[in-house]
């Protein structure tokens, strides 16, 4: 295991709060979808990239939180 500089962590939990900022502002794409999907209409968006994008970095996240928690690296 390898210990984090204090600068090392202070970027990893600014890299999870703009990962976590990024998931929300996305939030939409996916209530617009559904609410597409319910009505019977087609998606604006390509879900499978959306879905994708955020899988990556909801992963990413978690890799982090491991880092963080001296499981990782």
């Amino acid at each position: 295991m390898i210990k984090l500089t204090d600068e090392e962590r202070e970027q990893l939990e600014q890299e999870i709060i703009s990962l976590e900022w990024a998931l929300k502002a996305s939030d939409y794409k996916i209530i617009k979808s559904y609410e597409c999907e319910l009505i019977g209409e087609h998606s604006p968006y390509d879900i499978q990239a959306v879905h994708a994008e955020r899988q990556a970095q909801r992963d990413r996240i978690n890799e982090i939180k491991q880092i963080l928690s001296g499981e990782g690296r």
